[in-house]
């Protein structure tokens, strides 16, 4: 009992799917709602992709359990165009107020609006992922009039969202959250009224421009008669709002009418909407109170960095995207990453050398489930790593060390044949019988040596020896590169090379190979091992001894380390 204790008490996906179904069991419901949103105003990055995980996780082990369970995704393409990202021509600066999908996609993009540039990406990655979600357009939802009856509400009860807006515009105002007498704007942009004015909810695309620099004058709410000026182009219209469906609902009150028209009953968030006073706690009462819904339960989620990075945001030009993730990394390890660790931890994915500490664990945790040594926690996590309630995900048939992978890549500088000679000399009693066995682990290394490893930090293995450095060893060096000369042959494996690398100095000091290491021994072989990367690659440090000498080949090991 204790370990099943232990179990659920540590696997948050379990216990967040316990608690979804106790809650749609609550509300009466067959076909649980969980949700994802994201923007698309730039690169759909890695921190954005926490938003998706969290609760596709979630309703995969709502599915497992024979649950209908529903994971949507709400592209907010129908947010204004706030700003243009860094890196992205300043000309766009023109569109600036429009919908998303009204601004066109950059250049040499295949897609006909900067929307679907930025959506298409993530599109392509969630499948490789195995992430099964069902996407909706928030442009295709109100210009096809699907909430209209949720903006004539939102908008005769006006009153009662504009007074529960302004509590929390007081509250911030008490604590100083944001600045003195500061309102906060929504993330589309759209700022609440403070509340001497006549408040509207629902902001229109001025059908000239098409941006949302408007301000609605009046509105009738008997014939819906809307009438509105818009301070980019000086447009001024009256439509009516039971007809007319160019435009939005400030975020604050979008967000919860969509959870009362979905039937969300869980949706993560981020920490920016789940501070006090935040779109999260305000959409609680408006949903209650006006839209006659409930709020979906879910965690805050904490950010997601690279390799150091701060804060991600999409709005500052080049971040790392789930596409560039996967193209070093396989989709079974990416998503582990967002599985090992619960929503509220920080994240930190590697794109530097720390990718190689990182496998080294993926890879320890497969041996620990294969042998059944591995935690309840662990076999979930890796589970749900591997494969989905739909099926399996692609592994690698023969996952070598990606250390290994990068290291005879870097030095044989991909060349195909070579990599295979030294793969088969890794383990002779088991050989490697091509390169697609180590696919998709090979292609990502050689995608990783390519773009991240450091210039400092390539092997170029030297083409003739040194010839000075050969002559100037003294007599004990000159007997260790000697003995390990001498017994090349007999240990040509990466096994039989590391046990030689490592055992040369323990005989040198007339020790048994089986000589458990001690300060002074540690000291020899860390001396010994300088000697060999100073005559093999002219530095004092390089990639693993055994696989660089499995790389160079015994004929020119022997060359590199023989005086003429």
């Amino acid at each position: 009992m204790q370990v099943v204790a232990e179990f659920w008490e540590s696997d948050w996906v379990g216990r967040l799917a316990d608690e979804v179904i106790a809650e749609a069991d609550r509300r009466g419901t067959s076909t649980i709602v969980c949700a994802s949103g994201l923007s698309p105003s730039g690169p759909v990055h890695l921190g954005n992709l926490r938003e998706v995980m969290v609760p596709h996780l979630v309703a995969d082990e709502i599915r497992r359990r024979g649950r209908a369970c529903r994971h949507i995704l709400s592209w907010d393409d129908y947010d204004r165009f706030r700003r243009v990202p860094a890196g992205f021509d300043t000309s766009y600066a023109e569109y600036i107020g429009r919908p998303l999908t009204a601004v066109p996609a950059p250049p040499g993009s295949p897609h006909p609006s900067w929307a679907e540039h930025f959506e298409a990406p993530l599109t392509a990655a969630l499948a490789e992922l195995g992430v099964l979600v069902e996407p909706i357009s928030q442009t295709e939802r109100y210009e096809s009039g699907a909430y209209r009856d949720q903006v004539l509400l939102a908008m005769r009860e006006r009153r009662r969202i504009d007074e529960i807006l302004t509590r929390f515009r007081t509250k911030r105002r008490d604590s100083g959250s944001d600045g003195p007498g500061q309102e906060q704007a929504d993330p589309d942009g759209s700022a609440d009224t403070p509340a001497s004015a006549e408040y509207y909810p629902f902001r229109p695309y001025c059908t000239r421009c098409h941006r949302d620099l408007t301000t609605v004058v009046s509105y009738d709410d008997d014939t819906t008669e809307l009438r509105y000026t818009c301070g980019g182009c000086g447009h001024t219209e009256t439509v009516h709002l039971s007809r007319f469906t160019h435009g939005k609902l400030a975020w604050k009150v979008d967000w919860p009418m969509r959870w009362a028209y979905e039937g969300v009953v869980f949706e993560p968030s981020g920490v920016d909407h789940s501070s006090p006073g935040s779109s999260f706690e305000v959409g609680g009462l408006l949903v209650d109170e006006v839209f006659g819904g409930r709020q979906p339960t879910g965690p805050m989620y904490a950010f997601v960095g690279t390799s150091g990075m701060a804060k991600m945001s999409s709005s500052r030009g080049a971040v790392p995207t789930p596409a560039d993730a996967l193209a070093i990394m396989e989709p079974t390890v990416l998503r582990w990453l967002y599985t090992r660790r619960r929503p509220n931890q920080a994240l930190t994915i590697a794109f530097d050398q720390e990718i190689y500490r990182l496998y080294d664990e993926w890879d320890a945790l497969g041996r620990r489930v294969t042998q059944a040594s591995a935690s309840p926690t662990e076999q979930a996590t890796l589970g749900r790593s591997t494969r989905t309630a739909l099926g399996e995900l692609p592994t690698t048939p023969r996952p070598l060390p990606y250390r290994t992978l990068g290291s005879v890549i870097d030095i044989t500088t991909a060349d195909e044949a070579q990599m295979l000679r030294i793969f088969r000399g890794l383990d002779p009693t088991d050989l490697v019988p091509d390169l697609d066995v180590l696919r998709p682990r090979l292609d990502c290394a050689q995608r990783w040596v390519a773009r991240f490893m450091p210039a400092d930090q390539h092997t170029r293995v030297r083409t003739e020896p040194d010839r000075d450095l050969l002559t100037t060893l003294d007599d004990d060096d000159r007997a260790a590169v000697r003995l390990l000369l001498d017994r090349l042959d007999d240990e040509w494996s990466l096994e039989g090379l590391s046990r030689l690398v490592y055992g040369v100095p323990k005989l040198r000091a007339g020790l048994p190979l089986d000589t458990a290491p001690t300060p002074d021994l540690k000291a020899a072989q860390r001396h010994f091992f300088t000697v060999l990367y100073r005559l093999l690659v002219g530095r004092d440090t390089g990639p693993r001894l055994p696989t660089l000498l499995l790389a160079v080949g015994a004929d020119r090991v022997r060359a590199l380390l023989t005086p003429s």
